[in-house]
């Protein structure tokens, strides 16, 4: 069942305002201030600090009636982890894809260890409600520990060239990070990539697979499915 879209009672601006605030920066390499300057553009007064709070407040929300409307997605996943520098300090991006590309879930620790990988394969079971048929990782020993004692039933596939689906998946919100100059907190960037895993793909779909008319057309109902799920519908679409 659909949930109602977030309510934006108690905001100076409209949700036609917020909405396409919140899209284009979690769909484009654009940062709060170009963002202020895009809708100076088209008259709007609006700060960089409110555009951060917005997509702050309803990034997430939008991810997740986004994520509700997908078909159930593959029972092959794909897990990698990248490091990254949050604040100057190492992190560990765990991600898991399925065979298609959806990306299921992203999760920042600080190790990558046989705990971080079972807390990672727990959230995903917790998520997705099962375990997969088969899981594809790199050659990390953690993710042996955490198969054995989280989802034996699970076949497991470990070699260094299988698991390009998930490493392929990184590109993306590396360009990301090289246009947010880095990431400053691990609250925050855990939030940012929540919400960006969650919008960003819903506007990726594999153009490489399609005519042109087919594009324009998978793209114009998935613009109206991102009205539905932030209130915009029977509004023209933007982005």
């Amino acid at each position: 069942m659909d949930s109602a879209p977030p309510s934006y009672q108690g905001h100076r601006y409209p949700v036609e305002v917020i909405s396409p605030c919140v899209g284009r920066y979690c769909r484009f390499p654009l940062s709060f201030r170009e963002i202020e300057e895009l809708m100076l553009q088209r008259g709007i007064l609006v700060s960089h600090e409110t555009v951060r709070r917005w997509c702050a407040a309803f990034g997430q929300a939008c991810a997740d009636g986004l994520r509700r409307r997908r078909p159930r997605p593959g029972d092959t996943w794909h897990l990698d982890e990248v490091f990254v520098k949050v604040n100057g300090v190492r992190q560990y991006r765990w991600r898991a894809v399925v065979q298609d590309g959806n990306v299921l879930d992203v999760l920042l620790q600080s190790k990558r260890d046989a705990k971080a990988a079972k807390r990672f394969l727990a959230k995903l079971m917790k998520q997705q409600q099962r375990a997969p048929r088969v899981m594809v990782t790199d050659r990390l020993r953690s993710y042996g520990t955490a198969h054995r004692e989280l989802m034996p039933s699970a076949g497991h596939r470990s070699h260094k060239r299988l698991n390009n689906r998930a490493e392929n998946s990184h590109q993306p919100t590396r360009q990301r990070e090289r246009a947010m100059k880095g990431l400053r907190s691990t609250g925050g960037a855990q939030r940012f990539l929540s919400a960006f895993r969650g919008i960003s793909p819903h506007f990726r779909p594999r153009r490489h697979l399609m005519t042109a008319s087919g594009y324009r057309a998978e793209m114009t109902i998935r613009f109206a499915i991102r009205d539905q799920v932030t209130g915009v519908a029977g509004l023209p679409s933007t982005p």
